[in-house]
């Protein structure tokens, strides 16, 4: 990312125009960056950058963000966005609600997946509301016959999803909705499996152009 300014100027006159930055900062290096640039397009309303960040942990991953966004061309009272991209892996109830608390406090927005990004991959296939261990078993239900059957993290899978992407949008707002019925806390251990990623697609898909 190119240093630019460092402090948005309200008084500035002569501000260059732009279209509006949406910065997304994910804990993959390779998983989720390479799915979100797939929606950078000469017809987007947005610039979209996506970026790795070193961090797994979701509380230190959404304060590096400020650190990230200190070098950058950030102006949100010109629209800028920035969403934070991160999974449940290993971190606590405690260490989930520090980082939303913190991401709230600088009105970022979160895409947070229970287990792992997969999750919304497998979406894309089927309805799995029940239990997973981890990501190994994620990753083991979306390599079934018929499903991502090769898939690894190094293998962009885009085109084979989006034509799945409506129903994976509606599988993952069912989710959702059961969650917030059983009153289970989405941001939290305790609402495996869960993801909203569908919230920042449907945000990216507004911003295409036909």
């Amino acid at each position: 990312m190119a240093a630019m300014r460092k402090e948005y100027d309200p008084d500035k006159a002569k501000r260059r125009k732009r279209r509006p930055i949406l910065y997304i900062i994910c804990e993959g290096k390779e998983t989720e960056t390479k799915y979100f640039r797939h929606f950078r397009s000469r017809n987007c309303l947005v610039d979209i950058v996506p970026i790795s960040s070193k961090h797994k942990a979701a509380e230190h991953l959404v304060k590096h963000a400020k650190s990230l966004l200190s070098q950058a061309d950030y102006f949100p009272k010109d629209g800028d966005r920035l969403w934070c991209v991160f999974d449940c892996d290993e971190n606590t109830n405690a260490e989930l609600q520090n980082a939303q608390n913190y991401a709230e406090k600088h009105s970022y927005k979160i895409a947070y997946s229970n287990p792992c990004f997969e999750y919304w991959y497998l979406l894309h296939f089927t309805q799995h509301n029940g239990h997973l261990s981890g990501a190994g078993e994620v990753l083991k239900l979306l390599q079934s016959k018929g499903r991502l059957e090769k898939y690894e993290k190094s293998l962009d899978v885009f085109s084979d999803l989006l034509p799945r992407q409506s129903e994976a949008i509606r599988r993952a707002k069912e989710r959702l909705d059961q969650l917030c019925k059983e009153n289970v806390a989405v941001l939290s251990r305790d609402s495996n499996p869960v993801t909203n990623v569908h919230e920042l697609v449907e945000f990216l898909n507004s911003q295409q152009t036909k």
